[in-house]
């Protein structure tokens, strides 16, 4: 249970990135609140706010279940290919709905 903990605080931890960068930086970019969901675009304080509730539960689950301990052992390990398979798929993610935005724009 332990583990599968961290495979989600990993995940929601990456998930806030693009989140927090996008809104930070004054951009629009796809939320679960779009319309569509995960396709259209959400102001910044929207993804300013969807990353930082990621963030934060991420950071909870990480830290408050289990003794989570940085170095070279199993669950880092987990956590760092988790952290780069959820970088990829959001990354596909994030291309294709640009893909349909600018499909439906024309």
């Amino acid at each position: 249970m332990e583990l599968f903990a961290h495979v989600v605080a990993a995940a929601l931890i990456t998930n806030s990135l693009p989140h927090l960068a996008h809104g930070l930086g004054g951009y629009a970019f796809p939320t679960p609140f779009a319309k569509p969901p995960a396709v259209g675009l959400s102001r910044p304080e929207t993804n300013v706010a969807w990353g930082a509730l990621n963030l934060g539960v991420g950071t909870a689950l990480l830290f408050g279940v289990g003794n989570f301990r940085l170095g070279a052992n199993v669950d880092t390990a987990v956590i760092a290919i988790t952290a780069a398979v959820i970088g990829l798929a959001v990354s596909r993610s994030s291309a294709r709905a640009r893909r349909r935005r600018e499909a439906s724009d024309r």
